[in-house]
Formats: C-alpha cells, sequence, structure tokens
C-alpha cells in the first residue's frame, strides 16, 4: 500500500480539513495517508523544491510552480469581508517607511501587502511571531494571518484589513483568494483525479460533521484555539465554500494573478483553469 504525505499548515482549517481522513472518515483505495504541518511559507518554499506530492501553498505561490503542480479545487481558503490584518500599536501612527513583519515572501497577504506599500520595510517571520514582534516594538507594524486574526492582544489594533486593500486593487467585489492545495504533475492521471476526489469528499465529511470532528480536535489538543474560537474561525475559512471552487471563487483567482502580473511578481499572465488536473479523462474512459 503506498503512504501518501499530505503537507498542510498548522493552523485550524487546515487541521479539520484534512482530519476526516487521519481518524479514518476518508480513504483511498490502496493508499495510506500522513501528514506534516509546517508554517505556510516554509510550504511555499518547500512546493518551490518539490518536496511533497500534495501540498498546502499560498495561491499567489501558484504561478511559480505551474510547470511542476496543479492546483487542486478543494481545502480552499478565502475571505468574504475578512482576512488577514495589518495590526500596530495602538495610537502608534506609521511612516512612509515603516518597518512591518510578513509571515513569507510568497504568501497572499505578502505579495497585496507590497502593491499597497510599497516603501515598507519588511522583515519576514514566521507567522506565531508576528504579534509578539510588534508588541516588542522590534517593528512597527504586522500582517497577522490564521486563528490571530481572532485572538490578537488588546495593546494593538487593526491599522488597515487586507480585504480592503484586496477590494481597492481588485476593483470588484471578489473573495480573496488565501490558499490552497497543489498535487504533482508527475503523477498518474487517474492517481492525480482519486486524489482530489478523496480530499474534497474529506472537506465534505469535514463540514458534515463539523462539531464532532471540533469535538476531537480540541479534545486532542490538535488546534491552538477554544472551543468558540474554532466555531468562528471555521466558518471563516473552512466552510462551505472551501469543499469545491466556484466560478467565483475561479475569477477572484485569475484577478489576484493578473494583479501579480501586472506588479511585476510574475513573468507571464496565468489562468488557474488552463492548469486544473483534467477530469474529463475518467469521464471519458467510464464512458
Amino acid at each position: 500500500m503506498k503512504k501518501t504525505v499530505i503537507a498542510h499548515s498548522p493552523d485550524a482549517d487546515d487541521i479539520f480539513m484534512y482530519y476526516a481522513i487521519k481518524f479514518g472518515w476518508v480513504d483511498m483505495k490502496d493508499t495510506s495517508f500522513d501528514n506534516i504541518a509546517k508554517d505556510i511559507q516554509t510550504l511555499n518554499e518547500d512546493a518551490l523544491n518539490g518536496v511533497y506530492d500534495i501540498v498546502a501553498i499560498s495561491f499567489a505561490l501558484y504561478p511559480h510552480i505551474k510547470s511542476e503542480y496543479a492546483p487542486l479545487r478543494t481545502a480552499v481558503s478565502f475571505g468574504e469581508g475578512y482576512g488577514p490584518k495589518l495590526i500596530k500599536r495602538k495610537g502608534e501612527k506609521l511612516k512612509r517607511n515603516f518597518r512591518v513583519a510578513l509571515s513569507g515572501k510568497h504568501t497572499t497577504n505578502a505579495m497585496l501587502f507590497r502593491m499597497a506599500y510599497p516603501d515598507a520595510r519588511i522583515t519576514y517571520m514566521n507567522f506565531l511571531e508576528i504579534e509578539q514582534a510588534v508588541l516588542d516594538g522590534k517593528v512597527h507594524a504586522g500582517v497577522l494571518i490564521h486563528e490571530s486574526i481572532l485572538t490578537y492582544d488588546s495593546a494593538l489594533e487593526v491599522e488597515r484589513e487586507m480585504w480592503d486593500i484586496w477590494q481597492e486593487l481588485a476593483g470588484e467585489d471578489l473573495p480573496l483568494p488565501l490558499g490552497g492545495m497543489a498535487i504533482r504533475r508527475s503523477l498518474p492521471l487517474t492517481k492525480a483525479i482519486a486524489y482530489e476526489e478523496t480530499l474534497t469528499k474529506a472537506v465534505q465529511v469535514a463540514r458534515d460533521h463539523k462539531e464532532r470532528l471540533s469535538k476531537m480536535l480540541i479534545e486532542r489538543n490538535l488546534v491552538r484555539i477554544d472551543a468558540p474560537t474554532l466555531d468562528k474561525y471555521l466558518e471563516l475559512y473552512a466552510n462551505d465554500d472551501s469543499i469545491s471552487l466556484s466560478p467565483i471563487q475561479y475569477k477572484a483567482i485569475n484577478k489576484l494573478f493578473e494583479l501579480g502580473y501586472e506588479h511585476g511578481f510574475y513573468d507571464e499572465p496565468v489562468k488557474i483553469e488552463d492548469y486544473l488536473i483534467p477530469t474529463e479523462y475518467t469521464q471519458q474512459r467510464e464512458g
């Protein structure tokens, strides 16, 4: 039996969307799964280096790995009126070239931030260290991601919502594409299709049994937040819109890629639909 490692972030939405597999509620013929959790920038770097067959990535990274990886249609996280937050110490006024901590060069929030604040002095660090770096005065501000957007210290305040930056840059009301999954292109096509179907089912099952699964994650100390915060967080980033990409989500991802190309982050225009796993292959075989 082939063992497949799924690399995802340690934040609660990724844990939630994967653990229907870990707990044995969803399986795949002739395949066993294992998982590894790393911070999102490390995962982005692993994807650039081709470390894993299936890996969580920031959407902003995808054009850089399109030759080696296909985007999966499932386990996606978008913001809808919310998202990462640019925070600072209360009462502090930021100068044009303020020092800021971001969670990684290839994260979506970093790309949007750099478009909006080209003169800021950027330091990249693990997302778990950003809040304390701002509190300690090591940086003037930082962009919080994951659960931190709900639990940051009362001595801090929001300077600007990344959602607002996204809306201004996009020029239209689109969900904010944050993260998803990618799969190695060199895998046999039928196997890749089976992986995508299995992961899609896992997210669907997780959503169908949200209360039970959430309780198990809390009881086993698999997430860093309490039950009420977990419930709120999952409705933000592991909701019913995470199960499978929708037309408006495709449009939003393509707008992100368009902005990235226009601002010089990518060498060529990219449309996500051009790189998806061609599921019609199995449909033709079965037909």
